[in-house]
Parts: structure tokens; C-alpha cells; sequence
């Protein structure tokens, strides 16, 4: 992602308000990483995007309260329940008239997602429609692998992603930092997947989709989702510098996800399992320095 002007002094901050998959998590043994379905924050400097709507959005909402810009750019990865059904739940900016909440979605052949938002928020499925909600929606369609550029300036590049029905992934730079998110992808074969792999390459972060264990991948092979040993394959043949697994299975225990992130970390040191309202930042660099990492980043995989 890229943007003009004095925000180019700030750095880039990511933050997760959501990380668990298809269904939410509850219960003693799901406190550490969390309960809420797919939402991330991330700040380009002041410039703020939100990445999908799952539960997780309803606390994003409730913590920023008043201090969300008039203008949200929801950029979602595609439509399944998981990554919208907190929509309706984002406080305050859905009850706040002042407020435009601008989603972008890649996986339908270029139309946007009001058609399929529509019918999903609509009786008998949910009480109302999002046009009765105060703040206004604006729908914009795109097809992934189209860079989306934004009116003050920002660019944020996309990537199709292998999952039933479509998915997109995002790549943000700025500052000369850059973090990507590919979430609900299934990996393929042979790995990596070239495209995504020069999508990922130097990149200081990727999250991705680590929903099941190896040994839990032949029975689910053709649900679209992958696991943590294909993201480090991923972010070592890239020169990626960190990698964090979302998408959690919601079976998946504290306990569990712990040994796993600490199989993981011997892998590949600085990989984490993500956790709700865990926060990253990288601090901005000069554009001549970041090359440089990047370069030396790549060789040493190569």
C-alpha cells in the first residue's frame, strides 16, 4: 500500500480482532487467542482499512467508538458467513449517519457484494436491511488481482486466492514496510504456488491460513484452507520476514495452539499463531534501506 504525503513518516500497524474460522469459539479453554471470526486492522501510517467483517468487527468497533474516520474501508477477502456475519454489529460506525463504510469485494467476477449483502441481511435472516442502518453503505466490485486505488492516493494490490467460490488476498505498503493477508486458501500442488509466492516475496509480514494440522488436512483436502507448515514454506522461499496463522480451527484449544505455535517458532523463528487484539508494527524505513533488506532477504533463501 502506498500513500502521499506526511503519513509516509508513520509505520505500519496491524491488529487482530478476530482469527478464529468458520465458526466462533467459547468456552475456558479458547481465552488466550480468542473466540471471534476473521477481522484485522491495519493502519498505513493514520490511513486505516479493515480487513473482513466476521464477529470480530463488533469489538473493533466497540474499542475505536467515536475515534473511526468518517470514511471505513472494508476490503473483504469474499462472502461466506464467517467474514461478514459481524456486519451489522460494528458499532458506532453503523449507527453514526456521518459515517460511509465502503466494502470491496474481488470474487465475483468484478460486481460488488450488495447483491449477496442484501439477501443475507434481509427477513427472515436478519431483522432489516444494511440501507435502514444509519451510516451509508457504498459497494464497490473489482476483480481480484486488480490493484484498488483509493482517492487520497492509496493503493493496495489484490491476488485471486484458491477457495470455493473465490477469495482475495491484500498486499498494504507504506513507509516502506509491506504486510500481506491470504486467508482461506488451499494450498497447491506443487508448492509454492508461483503467483503468490512473487504476491508474498520480501514482504515484513504475511498472515495466513493455517486452519488445520497436517494430520487434519487429507479429510478436509477441497474445504480451501491450509496449515502453518505451508505458510513457512511459503515465507522462506519469499524472503518474508514474518508470518502469523489465522483462520484458527474452532476446536483448536489454548493449549493446542501453544505446542503448535512452538513447532512452528522452530521452523521459523518469529512465526506466531495470532491472538485477538494482538498488535504488530513495523516502523517506517527509508525507501533505499528497505530495498536493500529486501534484497539481502531474498538471497538468503535463494
Amino acid at each position: 500500500m502506498t500513500t502521499r504525503g506526511p503519513l509516509m513518516e508513520a509505520g505500519l500497524t496491524l491488529r487482530f480482532w478476530g482469527v478464529r474460522g468458520s465458526t466462533c469459539a467459547s468456552g475456558p479453554e479458547f481465552v488466550e487467542f480468542g473466540g471471534h471470526t476473521p477481522c484485522v486492522e491495519v493502519r498505513c501510517g493514520e490511513r486505516l482499512f479493515v480487513i473482513d467483517a466476521g464477529t470480530g468487527i463488533n469489538a473493533f468497533g466497540a474499542h475505536h467508538r467515536d475515534r473511526l474516520p468518517q470514511r471505513v474501508d472494508l476490503l473483504l477477502s469474499h462472502l461466506h458467513l464467517d467474514h461478514v456475519g459481524g456486519l451489522p454489529f460494528m458499532k458506532p460506525a453503523v449507527l453514526d449517519p456521518s459515517r460511509e463504510i465502503h466494502t470491496w469485494c474481488g470474487n465475483l467476477d468484478g460486481a460488488s457484494a450488495a447483491e449477496p449483502l442484501g439477501r443475507l441481511f434481509s427477513p427472515p435472516l436478519f431483522p432489516i436491511t444494511l440501507d435502514v442502518l444509519p451510516a451509508r453503505f457504498v459497494h464497490h466490485g473489482f476483480k481480484a488481482g486488480e490493484s484498488l486505488t483509493f482517492p487520497d492516493g492509496a493503493v493496495v494490490d489484490t491476488i485471486p486466492l484458491e477457495h470455493p467460490q473465490g477469495a482475495t488476498g491484500y498486499r498494504f505498503r507504506h513507509g516502506g514496510r509491506s504486510a500481506c493477508y491470504i486467508s482461506d486458501l488451499e494450498h497447491s500442488e506443487p508448492w509454492p504456488d508461483p503467483a503468490l509466492l512473487d504476491f508474498v516475496r520480501g514482504t515484513d509480514l504475511v498472515i495466513y491460513d493455517g486452519m488445520f494440522t497436517q494430520g487434519e488436512y487429507p479429510a478436509c483436502r477441497g474445504w480451501g484452507h491450509s496449515t502453518w507448515q505451508k505458510g513457512v514454506e511459503l515465507c522462506r522461499a519469499g524472503g518474508v520476514g514474518r508470518l502469523a496463522i489465522v483462520h484458527l480451527y474452532p476446536q483448536h484449544t489454548d493449549a493446542l495452539l501453544r505446542d503448535l505455535e512452538g513447532q512452528m517458532q522452530a521452523d521459523m523463528p518469529g512465526a506466531f499463531v495470532a491472538r485477538e487484539r494482538q498488535e504488530i508494527t513495523f516502523a517506517a524505513v527509508a525507501a533505499e534501506s528497505s530495498r536493500r533488506r529486501r534484497v539481502a532477504r531474498v538471497a538468503a533463501v535463494a
